[in-house]
C-alpha cells in the first residue's frame, strides 16, 4: 500500500492539490488550506483503495503455482521446474500438461494441443512425429499436422516425446513478451490536456493577482495593501478545482464500473474508452465461450435439428447423440469429447453408458476415425465418429449417398460449423480385427460442433454501433469460422482479410484496406500490434479487446486495452488498462457508457469553473477601477470556495448520463476538453451573471446603501447565481424543468447546506460581524434570489438559441462527411 500511496503522490494532479494546500498553510489561509487538503487527502485515500483492490484482485486472478515439466536426462525421467528446461532436453507430453518450451516432436500418440492462446483457433490441432529434420524449417504456431508443439500450448489428447527447440525468450511465446517490453503504453489524452489546462490557468490566475496588486497600488498608494489584495484574488483565482475534478471524477468512475464486474488498472482508460470510434475484439473466449458445443444434427433421410435453442432435441436425434457419445473416451477430456457427453446426457437425462467398453481402435494419420466396441448383455455393437470422409469409406457410401453428405458437410462448414461423422456396425465375435475398415458400418448422421458466441454479444454489438462505434474481428481463426461467427454476432458485413494477405500489403495498402475490412482472419500476434497502430495511424482512438499470450502486445499498444478475467492469461491481464472480472463482453458497453458520461461530467464542471470565475474575478476588480472599498476579502472567498468545490467534486460527478449518450457518435479525437465553443459559452454564462451583479452594484452603491448592507447583498446575490449556473451546466439539453427536477442527491445536499449557511449568517450577528456584513431585508434577499432566477432562465433561453445553431452545424458537418465517405 506505501508503494501504491506513493506512486499516487507522483501524479501531477495530485501533487499541485498539495502543493496548493502546503502554500495557503505558508500564507497563514488555514481555512483555504484545509479545504485543499482535504480534497487531496480525499483523492488520494480513493486512489489508493482502488488501486489496492484492483492488485488484489488480479493477486486472485493469477495462478502462483509454477509449471513444472517432466524430463528425460539420462535416461532418467525427472520433474523439474519450466524455468529450468534446457535446450536438447526431452520433455515428456500428457493429456492435460502445459508445454514448457518449443519443441519438436519425436514421438507422438494421438497428441492434440489447444493453442488458443497463441493462435486464437478455438479448437485443439493435431500433431505428428518429425520427419526429415523439419525442426530446423521455418514454422508458426497453428494448424494442422505440425511436429512442433510451443511453449504455453495445452496438451488436450494424446501422449508424446519432444525434443527442446527453444526456451524463454525464444520461444513463440517469449518473443511475444519481448515485443511487449517494447512498447509504451498510451498516455491518456486526458491528463495530457488538464496538465495544459491547469497551466494556462494557472497563468491567468497570476495575471489577475499580478494586475490586482498594480491596480491596487497605482490608484491607491498602498502597496502592501496591494500585495495583500493580489494574494487574495490570486487564491481565488488558482484552479485547484481542476484537479479535484479529474481525479474524483476518475477515481469515483472506476468505483462504479467496479460495481457491474470491470477493474480498472488506470482509471483515465474508462474516460478514454468512452472516446473510442473503432473496438477491435478477439473471437476466442471474447466473442465467443472459448468451449465446444454441439450446434447441429444431421441425418441421412435428410432431417436436421438445431441444438442450444428453446426446444428439445427430437427423439430422432438421440440415437445420434448417444452414438456420438460412446464412439468418445468415456471420461473425456478432449473438447469436442466433452461436448459430445454434456448434449447426450441433456437428451437422456443421462450420463452412464449402458455396457461395458470391450475394444477401442484409436485415430490412425491413414484413417482419421476411432471406434469403440461395447458388450451389453452379450450383445456387441461399435460405435465409430471421425472426419465426413473417413466415416464414408468405413459406411462404403454410394455416391448418391456421399454427395448428400458432402453438400450437409459444406453447409455447416460454410458456417464456420466442425463436422464430425458418426456410424455404427455389429462385429460377428469377439476376434477383433486389426483394422476398422474390416467392419461393415452404417452411417448414423452428422454432428456440427461449434464455439457458442456469448449471450451478451449480439446486444452489445448492436449498441457499439448505435453509439458509432465500429467493431472489427481480429482472430487467429479460419476466414470462414471467422466471417460465420462475426455475421452472428452482429459485426457489420465488409471484406475479409487474411494473414498471408496483410503480409503483403505495405503501410498505405493497408490503411486504405483497413476502411473496408471488418474481419481479420489467421493473423499472428505481430500483424495484430500492426492492425492496432495502423487504426492508431489513422487518428482513430483504439480499444482491443482479448484474453491470450497472443493479444497482449495488441493489448498494450492500443489506447485501451480490454482483456477477460477469468479465462485471460496473466499476460493479457497485466498489459490490459481494464479487466472484465466475469468475463462479459456485454460489461465493456457498461465501460463505454461510463466513460462517455464522465467525459461529458467533466466538461460540464469544467464549463461551471469557467463561468463561476469570471463574476468573483469581476466582483474583485470593479471596485479598484472606480475607487471603491473592496467587496470581499479571503474569507469571502472561503466560503464561496466551499461551494464550489463540493459542487465540483459531488454535484457534477453525480449527474446521470445524457439521454442520447449512445446514440451519438464518438467524439473527434482531434476535438480539445476545452473547445472554443464551450469556453466561450462558459464565458458569456459568467459575463451576463458579471452584468447582472455589477448593474446592482452601482445601482445601490449610487442609491447610498451602505458598504457593509452592500457587500451582504451581492455576496448572496453571487450565491444564488453560482446556484443558477449549476443548473444552467446540469445538462446539455434545453430544458429548464429537466434543470430544475432531474434527480440528483448530491445537489439536494449541497442546497441545503447552502440555505442552512445563509440562514445561520443571515440571523447570527456574530457571523455577519465577521464577513462585515450589514443586516438586509427580505425584499432584498428577495432580490438577490430573483437575480438568480433570471440568470436561470436567461441562459436556458440562450442555451436553445445556441442549440439550433450547433444543431444546424453539426447537420452541415455530417453532410460533408458522407459526401467524403
Amino acid at each position: 500500500m506505501v508503494r501504491i500511496a506513493l506512486e499516487v503522490l507522483r501524479e501531477p494532479m495530485l501533487a499541485l492539490l498539495l502543493a496548493g494546500g502546503f502554500a495557503y498553510l505558508l500564507l497563514g489561509d488555514l481555512t483555504e488550506a484545509l479545504i485543499l487538503l482535504g480534497f487531496a487527502t480525499f483523492s488520494v485515500g480513493l486512489t489508493v483503495i482502488q488501486e489496492t483492490r484492483t492488485e488484489k484482485v488480479l493477486g486472485a486472478l493469477r495462478d502462483l503455482s509454477a509449471p513444472r515439466a517432466l524430463v528425460i536426462r539420462d535416461g532418467t525421467r525427472v520433474s523439474v521446474a519450466g524455468r529450468d528446461v534446457v535446450c536438447d532436453d526431452l520433455i515428456v507430453l500428457e493429456q492435460g500438461d502445459r508445454v514448457a518450451a518449443d519443441a519438436v516432436l519425436v514421438e507422438a500418440s494421438d497428441l492434440q494441443a489447444d493453442e488458443s492462446l497463441l493462435t486464437g483457433e478455438s479448437l485443439p490441432v493435431g500433431k505428428i512425429v518429425n520427419v526429415a529434420d523439419a525442426g530446423n524449417s521455418a514454422h508458426r504456431p497453428g494448424g494442422e499436422g505440425q511436429p512442433f508443439v510451443y511453449s504455453g500450448s495445452l496438451v488436450a489428447r494424446g501422449s508424446g516425446i519432444a525434443r527442446v527447440l527453444a526456451t524463454g525468450p525464444r520461444s513463440e511465446i517469449g518473443l511475444i513478451g519481448q515485443s511487449l517490453a517494447t512498447l509504451d503504453t498510451e498516455a491518456p489524452r486526458l491528463r495530457r490536456e488538464t496538465t495544459r489546462i491547469v497551466t494556462w490557468c494557472a497563468i491567468g490566475g497570476s495575471a489577475v493577482a499580478l494586475l490586482v496588486v498594480l491596480l491596487y497600488g497605482l490608484l491607491r498608494g498602498g502597496w502592501i495593501e496591494a500585495v495583500l489584495a493580489g494574494i487574495a484574488i490570486g487564491m481565488s483565482m488558482l484552479p485547484e478545482e481542476f484537479p479535484v475534478v479529474l481525479t474524483v471524477f476518475l477515481a469515483m468512475g472506476a468505483w462504479r464500473i467496479g460495481k457491474v464486474g470491470v477493474l480498472t488498472r488506470r482509471a483515465a482508460a474508462i474516460e478514454t474508452l468512452g472516446s473510442a470510434t473503432v473496438l477491435c475484439t478477439d473471437k476466442t473466449g471474447t466473442l465467443t465461450e472459448n468451449r465446444m458445443s454441439v450446434a447441429e444434427l444431421w441425418l441421412p433421410s435428410g432431417e436436421t435439428a438445431q441444438v442450444g435453442g428453446s426446444g428439445p432435441v427430437a427423439g430422432a436425434f438421440h440415437a445420434l447423440l448417444e452414438t456420438a457419445a460412446l464412439a468418445s473416451a468415456v471420461q473425456p477430456a478432449d473438447p469436442m469429447e466433452i461436448a459430445l457427453h454434456d448434449a447426450h446426457n441433456a437428451a437422456n437425462d443421462t450420463s452412464a453408458p449402458n455396457g461395458t467398453l470391450a475394444h477401442s481402435y484409436a485415430l490412425r494419420p491413414d484413417l482419421l476415425a476411432m471406434s469403440n466396441v461395447w458388450e451389453t448383455n452379450d450383445n456387441l455393437a461399435i460405435t465409430a465418429k471421425g472426419a465426413p470422409e473417413a466415416i464414408a469409406e468405413l459406411c462404403r457410401l454410394t455416391p448418391d449417398a456421399r454427395a448428400d453428405m458432402a453438400n450437409a458437410v459444406e453447409a455447416m462448414a460454410l458456417r464456420g460449423i466442425r463436422v464430425l461423422a458418426v456410424a455404427t456396425a455389429t462385429p460377428p465375435d469377439r476376434r477383433w480385427s486389426a483394422s476398422q475398415r474390416d467392419y461393415h458400418y452404417a452411417l448414423t448422421g452428422l454432428v456440427g460442433l461449434a464455439d457458442p458466441l456469448r449471450p451478451s454479444v449480439i446486444d452489445a454489438i448492436s449498441e457499439f454501433r448505435s453509439a458509432g462505434i465500429r467493431v472489427v474481428m481480429i482472430t487467429g481463426d479460419y476466414a470462414a469460422t471467422a466471417r460465420s461467427i462475426a455475421t452472428q454476432a452482429g459485426i457489420a458485413d465488409g471484406e475479409v482479410l487474411t494473414g498471408t494477405d496483410l503480409a503483403a500489403l505495405d503501410d498505405a495498402q493497408l490503411a486504405e484496406r483497413l476502411k473496408r475490412v471488418t474481419v481479420f482472419a489467421r493473423i499472428m500476434p505481430e500483424q495484430k500490434l500492426r492492425i492496432v497502430e495502423a487504426f492508431k495511424a489513422d487518428d482513430e482512438i483504439v480499444a482491443m479487446t482479448g484474453d491470450g499470450v497472443n493479444d497482449a502486445p495488441s493489448l498494450k499498444a492500443a489506447h485501451i486495452g480490454v482483456a477477460m478475467g477469468k479465462r485471460g492469461t496473466d499476460v493479457a491481464r497485466e498489459a490490459a488498462a481494464i479487466v472484465l472480472l466475469e468475463d462479459d463482453f456485454g460489461a465493456i458497453v457498461h465501460s463505454v457508457r461510463l466513460g462517455r458520461r464522465i467525459y461529458d461530467n467533466i466538461r460540464k464542471a469544467m464549463a461551471f469553473i469557467f463561468a463561476v470565475h469570471v463574476p468573483i474575478a469581476g466582483l474583485a476588480l470593479l471596485p479598484l477601477f472606480f475607487g471603491l472599498p473592496l467587496l470581499f476579502g479571503p474569507i469571502h472567498i472561503a466560503l464561496l470556495e466551499m461551494v464550489i468545490d463540493p459542487v465540483c467534486a459531488l454535484v457534477f460527478e453525480a449527474e446521470r448520463d445524457e439521454a442520447d449518450i449512445m446514440e451519438r457518435p464518438p467524439r473527434d479525437p482531434r476535438e480539445p476538453l476545452f473547445s472554443f465553443a464551450m469556453v466561450a459559452w462558459s464565458v458569456f454564462q459568467g459575463t451576463v451573471a458579471f452584468a447582472m451583479l455589477a448593474t446592482l452594484f452601482f445601482v445601490e452603491t449610487w442609491s447610498g446603501m451602505p458598504e457593509a448592507e452592500l457587500r451582504a447583498l451581492i455576496f448572496f446575490a453571487l450565491i444564488a447565481e453560482i446556484l443558477a449556473l449549476i443548473l444552467v451546466n446540469r445538462s446539455f439539453s434545453a430544458s429548464l424543468g429537466e434543470a430544475l427536477v432531474r434527480h440528483n442527491a448530491a445537489l439536494r445536499y449541497v442546497v441545503i447546506a447552502v440555505i442552512a449557511i445563509t440562514g445561520l449568517i443571515l440571523f447570527l450577528p456574530s457571523a455577519q460581524a465577521l464577513l462585515k456584513f450589514g443586516s438586509i431585508e427580505w425584499r432584498d434577499m428577495a432580490l438577490a434570489a430573483g437575480l438568480g432566477v433570471a440568470l436561470l432562465v436567461g441562459l436556458e433561453a440562450s442555451k436553445a438559441v445556441l442549440g439550433r445553431v450547433m444543431s444546424r452545424r453539426g447537420k452541415a458537418l455530417s453532410s460533408n462527411k458522407a459526401a467524403w465517405a
